[in-house]
């Protein structure tokens, strides 16, 4: 094969961006905003990018798309059906674009994700015809799943879900078993209905592993709604950035923050983030701070919890990590952190009393503590509150638990009873972000930090009721 795809994953964000290329020139497929990452890999690659191609408009990440094509003089192919507010090249169902003498792209639509939703079948020449090497899905046919259907609003959620049915279908129809998958979404992106069962796929596993393949249209469409839960809340703002035409972005270090400035911003309401691990915060952190690691999706929870338009400023033991987590926010399209601080907490406090420390246990200690035998240093729960999302809540939770889900938690700060709440998630990490949360409003917390598929062997009590 001469054709080489390489992948570009986001897997904060749970996205995967693609470069094909012959060797001489390169199809660029849904690239996230920082397109550096791009033009690095095309330059390993030796090739010039000429193409690239949007499968729909995204919700969960800002597209570097059109940046990317002014860049390299590339072609910008985008659904014709998409209304946007910058020059593209627009295509539709049908349509076949060269590439290259060896490679070209053929342009399905594939409504279903969005109404407008395409997806591109690289061919690569053989003989004196063609042969199909893989489908770039986007948010179409993934693996062992499919996209959901209810970003551009319920009311069009059901005749979506009935158009990804039909799409996922003439997809497989159209191409031979041994074609490569290549979706853009499913490795733990919300824009996915469920996550992705195999890192890598073809139209012949999808036949066997896929509901969307397996299942009549009607029974495909009442599982799919049934089992979609929330999703982050800028996504709303993001669909919007990209039909208008995202800017280039700013990387370049911002401003650092003193003690007292830092103190000064809590002070005011603005969100200060400690990008540290959950550990560390737990052991010290300065007081008002919310604990949003870079371990895992900071970016999807911050986005998610902030209330648009309010300065950000981060907190990080090194500016290679500040940096890092200025490249998650531009994905999501919070361009600017006010301002940024290194170093530890203790460099980080103006006076006495600013440094606080989050009391942590595991499952066995909520077990214990709700048996009576409260551990040392720990103080007995009042209140187990789980911040899990709704279909996690679902399938399995602690007996007489409260349940608030962590985007919903700022606004309903109010309704978690009186007490010591002891939290939980599903690992510890959003769990902490809560704990951090209540400790600001005033509550007195503890973090369970576990994976909750230990929280039965603990010997804590779990129902579904």
């Amino acid at each position: 094969m001469s054709v080489d795809v390489s992948v570009i994953a986001t897997s904060s964000l749970g996205d995967r961006s693609y470069l094909a290329t012959d060797g001489r020139v390169a199809v660029v497929v849904d690239p996230q905003r920082d397109v550096d990452r791009v033009l690095y890999l095309a330059g390993a690659r030796g090739a010039r990018v000429t193409h690239v191609v949007e499968t729909h408009v995204h919700n969960d990440y800002v597209s570097g798309g059109r940046e990317l094509a002014r860049i390299t003089g590339a072609r910008y192919l985008v659904a014709a059906a998409d209304q946007v507010a910058f020059d593209r090249v627009p295509v539709a169902d049908g349509e076949t674009v060269p590439v290259s003498d060896t490679l070209r792209l053929r342009v399905v639509a594939t409504p279903g994700h969005t109404f407008g939703h395409l997806s591109y079948v690289l061919d690569e020449a053989a003989g004196d015809g063609w042969r199909p090497v893989g489908v770039f899905t986007g948010g179409s046919l993934l693996f062992g799943t499919t996209g959901r259907t209810d970003l551009l609003g319920q009311q069009h959620a059901h005749d979506l879900a009935h158009h990804q049915h039909a799409s996922a279908r003439r997809l497989a129809d159209l191409l031979p078993d041994g074609t490569q998958v290549w979706p853009t979404h499913g490795f733990g992106s919300f824009c996915s209905a469920a996550q992705a069962d195999a890192p890598d796929s073809t139209i012949g596993r999808e036949r066997q592993a896929n509901p969307v393949l397996r299942l009549a249209a009607d029974q495909f469409v009442t599982e799919t709604l049934a089992g979609l839960d929330a999703y982050p809340a800028y996504y709303a703002h993001t669909g919007v950035t990209n039909a208008g035409g995202p800017a280039p972005v700013d990387l370049t270090p911002v401003a650092r923050a003193d003690a007292e400035q830092l103190r000064d911003r809590i002070a005011a309401g603005e969100w200060v983030v400690d990008l540290r691990h959950r550990k560390a915060y737990a052991a010290a952190h300065l007081t008002g701070t919310v604990a949003l690691g870079l371990d895992g999706p900071m970016s999807t929870w911050l986005g998610w919890l902030i209330d648009r338009g309010t300065p950000v400023t981060l907190l990080a033991e090194t500016p290679e990590q500040v940096a890092d987590a200025q490249r998650e926010l531009v994905r999501i399209g919070i361009d600017r952190p006010a301002a940024q601080a290194t170093g530890t907490p203790e460099e980080w406090s103006a006076e006495p009393g600013q440094l606080r420390e989050l009391r942590t246990a595991d499952f066995p200690a909520l077990a214990a503590a709700r048996a009576g035998r409260t551990p040392v240093g720990r103080p007995a729960p009042d209140v187990v509150l789980d911040v899990r999302m709704t279909n996690e809540w679902q399938a399995g939770h602690v007996e007489e638990a409260v349940h608030v889900p962590l985007p919903e938690l700022p606004g309903r700060l109010g309704e978690i009873p009186a007490g010591v709440v002891w939290v939980h998630c599903g690992s510890g990490y959003r769990a902490t972000a809560a704990a951090s949360l209540l400790a600001n409003a005033g509550r007195e917390v503890v973090v369970v930090d576990d994976r909750f598929d230990r929280a039965g062997a603990a010997g804590v009590a779990l129902t579904t009721d």
